[in-house]
């Protein structure tokens, strides 16, 4: 993740799902509504048909430590065993996992509670075991898993079938044939789950993200899955998609699948397929044991050549439909073996442009890069509901891109992807093994001979898995460094042998491979705070360029998530103390506290007077900081001299109750960085430049837009106007085009040195399509670029925005009603500034909740955070899950810089 000196940093079931989850499709999972959720259910037995190409997850295992079990290995893997006192965990679970769903532990994610899980009671291996059931002999059975952390001995029904030094690495496949021990009735699968090192093996590691779980992790994160079928297997499958750009009039699909004859007699095996109306086949003739790819091409099957193909497009620019091919490999007539895939057509480029940066481009189309980090749960539990929530919170804030710097999630999180129309740049992350063996990288352990098939069988096993997920454009096979020769050709023959379809980068900072060359990205920082005016300068991490990961570091969760993850004391210690170490910040030794966070707070805003005045504080300044970040980077994307092409904002969300880089937080509750990131990346835009003044206004849709009028007008903290300008006709193309509607003075008599802005654009009917509130100094934030380190840049003088504190109270009236349907409910808030005087209400914040002043999460809203003057209003809507109010009657309550707090009903 972070270039530095020294170590420390750094299903197809989806459709049924999105039919569930309604239009909004936001809400928490069970496990982010509820950090301590009911004890699971003891396993169930799973029973696996036996329909030849047939593919059944295990339901569960029960897991113990191999230091209460003295039983042998053969009795534990045997099926009856009585498995007395073991704990219940669900099919993808890590060890640690299970123990908190069963209550072993309190809640890790509040205070410090995680500290006092005894760490030595992950350090040695721990058992998982399932059983599941057959009717029948008559087909081959295999097993198929990845995701081991970090490595195990794999036994069925008292045979082990895999060692340890076979079965290691979170990423590779394994596909053991276990046919000849699996009996009609009860079947046990066990596995002897190693611990788990990620400066040691090749698996996932936290790096300075968050506290690193005591199990660091330890267990099976991925299906284990049973598959029956007949003498010929089918694997490998996928399409090789050809779109013609920039015309898309047309497509070229080439199907290709591996055919493999699992007997030990030659046979002839019918491949027959599809793919939308058109069908193939093909007779494969076999030898025993014998694997050979077959292929079907346009050139064979003239209808692999598509006229006018539906072509799939992110989100905002087009729609997403999907293709599915399915094959059958059939012998003597009967079916042996199925298989079947989604994939969607497009196309994807990302050359380097004449500065050296990468630009992307989709189906023909440049698009600027807004990304976000993702941290999936600190203890690896998927829950498909909770990953959609947080993708659809995604393009609430009009970002376009997640980043997944390891922990690649499984399939279902790119089928979500798919979907919703979300790019994914996954990639192997930094700082431990993966950039071990690498000159320069000071942390993990330097790479042996048994690395290298590891990493290319890795490499292969997610090549595989997703290439034709149309959301992933790129693949990183480097992070804070690029692979040296080795390492890069280990990854590129096995991307080659993949058809890997989109670019290859080879680091997500400023470095090169051999082969690949410049990555074209950089990552320069910041991961800490810097003013909002950082982000306009062309340097470091400034709006040039592609920036991977970058933020201004701490983001301050709302004060009911504050209050849920921290003891009253240690909120006291958050806001008084700014040198203490912060346990929900980060185990890094730079990262650890809040100091520089802090000392910004009390020199732009003045010192906090209570943890109330803390928190407001911050989310004004992160509000700011995050809007500044987003804007500056889509005001420069149209530059001719060194252009921004992307930027990804580090991070998009938080594992756990974190204090730092994140936009939501763990509970999904939404402050200052979220809403200032869904303003800056509104479809049609007005913004102010801290760099040079300038009013801009930009266009993410991809018509043009014309007739525009674009007013500014400048006001002190009273509501005194100072300055108003208007201007009309404003036209701007569209695909992120941007043009300068007016640049504001560099003085106005009689202005305060703190000073508000109010933007406003209206369309050619007079309608306000954006509206944008800044607050202001007449004192720029001084940087000292030249003490610049990899994290941060120094400010050696702050504006002054104390002038904001003597805002006077304004009330805001509100009122509310609330509709439900299909199990989605929308309540329409309408606020409005009830001040007598001319002050203005400044982030008048609505939040809803229940009858108990909870948080009603996640919720979408049209906007919020808001500034209204007086006698203006503006309506709000927020949509939800109805089932998220638990029974309650939704409530709005209502506060803000300057406004008192109240709650009003939403019947």
């Amino acid at each position: 993740m972070f270039p530095r000196p020294a170590p420390g940093r750094r299903l197809t079931l989806v459709a049924v799902l999105l039919s569930l989850l309604g239009a909004l499709t936001t809400g928490a999972g069970a496990e982010a509504r509820n950090p301590d959720p009911a004890p699971p259910r003891p396993p169930r037995v799973t029973h696996v048909p036996s329909a030849a190409g047939s593919a059944t997850p295990l339901a569960g295992y029960a897991i113990q430590s191999t230091a209460k079990v003295g039983d042998s290995a053969a009795a534990v893997s045997s099926p009856g065993y009585p498995a007395a006192g073991w704990y219940p965990a669900g099919p993808r679970s890590t060890v640690l996992a299970a123990l908190l769903a069963n209550g072993v532990y309190a809640d890790p994610f509040r205070s410090t509670n995680q500290q006092r899980i005894p760490r030595a009671d992950f350090q040695v291996p721990w058992w998982y075991r399932s059983d599941f059931t057959v009717a029948d002999t008559g087909r081959r059975t295999r097993l198929d898993f990845s995701g081991v952390m970090s490595a195990a001995d794999v036994y069925v029904n008292g045979h082990r079938v895999a060692a340890a030094a076979d079965v290691t690495g979170a990423y590779t496949r394994h596909e053991l044939d276990i046919t000849p021990l699996v009996r009609p009735g009860t079947n046990t699968v066990a596995f002897r789950v190693r611990p788990n090192d990620p400066n040691k093996n090749l698996t996932m590691g936290w790096i300075d993200w968050l506290q690193p779980p005591p199990d660091r992790d330890m267990g099976l994160v991925r299906d284990v899955v049973v598959h029956r079928g007949g003498p010929v297997a089918l694997d490998d499958a996928h399409v090789v998609t050809e779109l013609a750009v920039p015309s898309l009039a047309t497509a070229g699909l080439t199907v290709r699948a591996r055919v493999r004859n699992d007997s030990g007699a030659p046979v002839t095996a019918g491949v027959t397929g599809s793919v939308g109306g058109t069908r193939f086949s093909r007779a494969v003739p076999l030898a025993a044991h014998e694997t050979r790819t077959v292929a079907f091409s346009p050139g064979d099957v003239p209808g692999l050549r598509i006229a006018s193909p539906r072509v799939w497009w992110p989100a905002g620019m087009g729609g997403q439909p999907l293709y599915r091919l399915r094959l059958t490999a059939s012998v003597s007539g009967a079916t042996s073996d199925t298989a079947e895939e989604t994939f969607g057509i497009r196309d994807v480029r990302a050359p380097l442009d004449a500065h050296g940066a990468r630009q992307y481009r989709i189906n023909g189309r440049k698009l600027l890069i807004r990304g976000g980090g993702w941290s999936p749960d600190e203890f690896l539990r998927w829950d498909t509901a909770y990953a959609a929530d947080r993708l659809r919170y995604a393009l609430d804030l009009g970002l376009n891109t997640i980043r997944l710097e390891g922990h690649i999630e499984p399939d279902e999180f790119f089928d979500l992807a798919d979907r919703y129309g979300v790019l994914t740049l996954p990639g192997w992350e930094c700082c431990d093994k993966w950039e071990g063996n690498v000159n320069g990288s000071e942390t993990g352990d330097r790479w042996t001979e048994a690395d290298y098939p590891v990493a290319k069988a890795s490499m292969a096993a997610e090549a595989a898995r997703l290439r034709d997920h149309p959301s992933v454009i790129s693949f990183l096979i480097g992070s804070d460094f690029a692979p040296d020769a080795r390492i890069e050709k280990t990854y590129l023959d096995a991307l080659r042998a993949a058809d890997w379809p989109t670019p290859v980068v080879a680091a997500a900072s400023d470095n090169s491979s051999p082969q690949m060359g410049r990555s074209g990205m950089k990552m320069t920082g910041p991961y800490d705070w810097v003013p909002p005016g950082y982000w306009y300068a062309k340097r470091e991490g400034g709006a040039t360029g592609f920036n991977s990961e970058t933020s201004a570091g701490p983001d301050i969760p709302t004060l009911d998530t504050l209050r849920r993850m921290m003891t009253p004391a240690e909120l006291d210690t958050l806001w008084k103390n700014p040198d203490d170490r912060q346990y929900h910040r980060s185990p890094s030794p730079v990262f650890g506290t809040l100091k520089i966070y802090d000392h910004a707070l009390t020199g732009r805003y003045g010192a906090p007077t209570g943890l109330t005045d803390y928190v407001r504080k911050a989310q004004l300044a992160q509000y700011e900081n995050v809007r500044a970040q987003f804007e500056a980077y889509a005001r420069n994307a149209t530059d001719a001299d060194r252009p921004a092409t992307g930027v990804v904002y580090w991070m998009f969300n938080s594992g756990w109750t974190s204090l730092h880089w994140q936009l939501t937080d763990r509970y999904l509750d939404q402050g200052g960085a979220y809403f200032g990131a869904k303003k800056a990346n509104e479809p049609l835009h007005v913004q102010y430049s801290y760099d040079n003044r300038s009013v801009v206004v930009v266009n993410r849709r991809h018509a043009a837009a014309s007739g525009l009028t674009a007013r500014a007008t400048l006001f002190d903290p009273d509501g005194r106007q100072t300055y108003d300008r208007t201007v009309a006709g404003l036209a701007v193309r569209g695909d992120g085009a941007h043009g300068t509607a007016l640049t504001l003075p560099s003085t106005v008599p009689g202005r305060s040195s703190t000073y508000l802005l109010r933007l406003t654009l209206t369309d050619a009917g007079g309608r306000e399509v954006s509206r944008n509130v800044y607050w202001l100094s007449t004192r720029a934030d001084a940087l000292d670029w030249a003490h610049t380190d990899w994290y941060y840049t120094p400010t050696t003088s702050y504006a002054d925005l104390r002038g904001l504190s003597s805002m006077a109270r304004v009330p805001v009236a509100a009122t509310a009603s609330t509709r439900s349907s299909g199990g989605t409910s929308t309540t329409t808030v309408t606020v409005r500034n009830a001040g007598t005087g001319r002050t203005p209400s400044l982030l008048t914040d609505v939040h809803l909740v229940d009858a108990h002043g909870r948080p009603v999460l996640p919720v979408r809203w049209s906007d919020n955070e808001v500034g209204l003057w007086p006698g203006e209003s503006v309506t709000l809507t927020a949509t939800y899950r109805t089932a998220d109010l638990h029974g309650s009657a939704p409530r709005v309550r209502v506060s803000g810089w300057n406004t008192p707090e109240r709650t009003v009903p939403a019947p």
